[in-house]
């Protein structure tokens, strides 16, 4: 079966190019069906959008005051006046979870898209150069993975204090380890192509064949990637605030909610402990189920 080649077009380019994953091989309504038949991975994506909504939408329509302190509105109980009622130094709890989910869904999605951008582009030069190039790279990203996210986190946090911006550095720095392994088998398999083969043959360069072939035909695994990467981001975000060295009053996040919160448990005052607990517990599990149903819908395997 033979090919027209367009003008400026090399022969793998563009649409011609040999489908390598599901969304090549089934299109992307395909892919939209296989994810809404998952109807966990649905409610997932339900409850982030829900979560969005209220944490941006819903400061608009509920306003408080979320950086001074009123003494005389500690610890209040949930009442018409304030929903959720009031902490230790007497911030509206509604408001305050909105805040703090504000802050960790952004430090969540940043964090998630910078690792899984840089663990895209050394998964795919290490897989694509292969021989003692990939056995160096991959050596520093196993060294990498032996070391916990969180003992790194926790260290730098307690030499300096970070902020928004350097939590999402931060964060990004230390999880790209797993997106550039998931990156680097795809781009193994990828390499081996006809059509890589043949642009490389008639003079393409390293990068277009990377750019142009090897990275659009892995965006099923990148996009998987980068959601399980957000939720591990919020959940890195939660346990570093709640130990008392994420973000510094006035500013919070959900864990900095729960650690200030948890002397409160021993005098009953639940609504300081129990919404920003099950916010990361909901937005978290959403997060996976929504990666877990972008891997059914992108995988070419499970089609029928």
């Amino acid at each position: 079966m033979s090919a027209v080649l367009q003008p400026g077009r090399l022969p793998g380019d563009g649409p011609s190019a040999e489908p390598a994953d599901g969304v090549a091989a089934g299109g992307p309504r395909l892919a939209v069906r296989r994810f809404v038949r998952n109807r966990l991975a649905v409610v997932g994506l339900a409850v982030v959008v829900l979560f969005f909504l209220f944490c941006f939408v819903g400061p608009l329509l509920y306003s408080t005051d979320q950086i001074h302190t009123t003494l005389t509105q500690v610890n209040l109980s949930p009442s018409g006046s304030h929903l959720l009622g009031t902490d230790a130094v007497g911030h509206d709890e509604l408001g305050r979870l909105m805040y703090g989910g504000k802050v960790s869904l952004v430090v969540g999605l940043a964090a998630g898209i910078l690792a899984t951008v840089i663990g895209t582009l050394w998964g795919a030069a290490a897989g694509y150069a292969g021989g003692w190039i990939d056995a160096v790279m991959m050596r520093v990203v196993d060294a990498g993975i032996a070391i916990p996210a969180l003992f790194i986190l926790l260290v730098v946090s307690a030499i300096s204090t970070p902020g928004v911006p350097g939590l999402i550095v931060i964060l990004g720095l230390v999880s790209w380890l797993v997106p550039a392994r998931l990156v680097r088998a795809e781009t193994l398999t990828l390499k081996n192509r006809d059509y890589v083969h043949t642009l490389r043959a008639i003079g393409g360069t390293h990068t277009r064949a990377i750019g142009r072939h090897i990275l659009p035909n892995s965006v099923s695994t990148i996009v998987v990637a980068a959601t399980f990467q957000v939720a591990d981001a919020i959940l890195l975000v939660a346990y570093v605030s709640y130990l008392g060295l994420g973000l510094q009053p006035p500013k919070t996040d959900w864990g900095g909610m729960l650690s200030a919160g948890l002397t409160a448990t021993y005098s009953g005052r639940w609504w300081l402990i129990l919404p920003p607990g099950l916010a990361v517990i909901l937005v978290v599990c959403a997060f996976n189920a929504i990666g877990d149903g972008l891997r059914d819908a992108f995988d070419v395997r499970g089609r029928g």
